[in-house]
This record gives structure tokens, sequence and C-alpha cells, in this order.
């Protein structure tokens, strides 16, 4: 726990820096401050922060302690996936423990997804990537004898996109759009879903991903197509009313517009107005 203990003791000391505070002096273990003050302090009032939390709960008691945001990327990960709704409980208790509070909207969740019109297309796209990436960079480079090596780049997307744990959503926007509302089932909510950028597909069709992303999914979770959806409904059930007054207001012109003719072929034309 060394390292998470010096995490939450600098963290302290940052946010004393960043605050503005008047010139202090610290010693630690590690490290010794003489009258620390910032020449120049952030143009950014309550400056965010975010604490990376996978699968323990010590990420989420530090974010508590020091009512910062929250960073988890156990999405992931099939143990951070089974982890994740229980983790705010920790935050909280923290909190609670230290006279805070925490706010939802300041988790960000990391999800793993590569999207195409089709989930065909989508498969094709970044299985040798997913493939490469799993074997050789997660576990291969990162995890030397743990973790699972794949045989063959069709069992990598069938294993982290199609198992009942899955860790990355490998298809249509519609599926992803399932995806982040399962989980905000399973977490109980939370403000941002964050996605992790890999190489899994080529550069052509990752930016074409993220534009599926930007024009499909975005504006579908943040309730941005409500209203055009209750106008549309709106419209639909009141079809007849809505024809019927147009109707009225046609046959209104149409009158006056017979009446002005009359009126023009018996020689009126209209009110003169004196000089």
């Amino acid at each position: 726990m060394v390292l998470r203990d010096r995490q939450d003791e600098a963290m302290g000391i940052i946010k004393r820096l960043l605050n503005g505070e008047d010139r202090f002096s610290y010693d630690s273990e590690w490290f010794k401050l003489r009258d620390a003050k910032l020449h120049l302090r952030p143009l950014q009032e309550n400056m965010e922060f975010a604490v990376a939390s996978i699968v323990s709960p010590s990420g989420m008691t530090l974010a508590g302690k020091h009512q910062t945001g929250v960073l988890s990327i156990g999405a992931t990960v099939p143990a951070g996936m089974r982890a994740l709704p229980n983790q705010w409980a920790f935050a909280e208790e923290s909190a609670k423990l230290h006279g805070n509070t925490v706010n939802r909207k300041d988790w960000r969740l990391v999800l793993n997804w590569h999207i195409a019109e089709t989930r065909e297309k989508a498969r094709e796209q970044s299985k040798h990537g997913l493939f490469r990436h799993n074997n050789e960079y997660s576990v291969g480079t990162l995890k030397p004898g743990e973790g699972t090596i794949y045989k063959t780049p069709d069992e990598a997307v069938d294993d982290v996109s199609s198992s009942q744990e899955r860790t990355a959503v490998i298809g249509t926007p519609d599926d992803l759009i399932e995806k982040i509302n399962d989980m905000i089932k399973l977490t109980g909510g939370f403000g941002c879903v964050i996605g992790f950028v890999h190489d899994w597909a080529n550069r052509q069709d990752t930016l074409k991903s993220w534009d599926l992303v930007a024009r499909y999914v975005i504006p579908e979770v943040n309730g941005l197509l409500d209203d055009y959806r209750e106008s549309n409904k709106y419209t639909i059930e009141n079809r007849e009313t809505r024809l019927r007054a147009g109707e009225a207001v046609l046959n209104k012109i149409q009158t006056k517009e017979k009446s002005a003719k009359v009126l023009e072929t018996e020689g009126y034309t209209g009110e003169k107005t004196a000089k």
C-alpha cells in the first residue's frame, strides 16, 4: 500500500497548493516542502481531480476522503465489472467519515468499443488489432503469465464482446447505447462515459467509429432526441386536427381572394387615401 499511501498524502498537499493557500512547510518520509506556494495559480477555481479505480476500494476511498472525481478503469476487465455495483458505496462511506460529500456526476467510467454500421463490419475491422493488443500488450507486456492468450482473432472478439462478462462493445451504435444503459443500471448511475482509445482498427475505420458515436450515441444517451420524438408523436396523434385547421385557413384565404376579384370586376379598387 506504499504507493496508495503516498498518493493519499500527496493529493492533500497538491490541493492546498492549487487552492492558493498561504505559504506552508511540510515534512514527509519521501519529500519535504519549505515555504511552499505556487507562483502561478490556475485560472480555474476548484480544479477537478479524478482518482483512478479498478477493482479494489482504495481509489473510491481516496475520492471520498479528498472529495474528488473517480476514473473507473475497471469496466475494461471482468474483475472490475463484477466490482462496479459496490464501488460507489466506498466513496460515500469515506466521504461521510471525513465530513465530505461526493456526487455521482463526477464518476467517469472507461469503456472499450469499436463501432461500425453493422456488427459484421465492426468485427472484421477490429478483430486482428484486438487480438494483437491483448496477446502482445495486455498480457505479453503488462502481465506476462497472467490473463488469457487467444488463439485466433475471432476467439478474441467473441470473448470480449459476446460473453456474459463482456468488457467491450464491437458492434453498432445501438449496441453501445444498450451497453451504456446497462452500465447505468449496474452502477446505480454515473456522470460520464470515456472511450478507451486503442488501435484495434485502422485509422479510417477508427475515425468512422468515433464519428458514429458522436452522431448517434451521444445524442441518444444525453436525451437530446427526446423532444424531437415527442414532437413527432404529438404531430402524428393530432394529424387530423392540424389538417382540418390548415384546410380552414386555406378556405378563408381562398374566400378572401374570390371576394377581392368580385369587387375588382365591379370597379371597386379599395379605399382611396385623401392627399
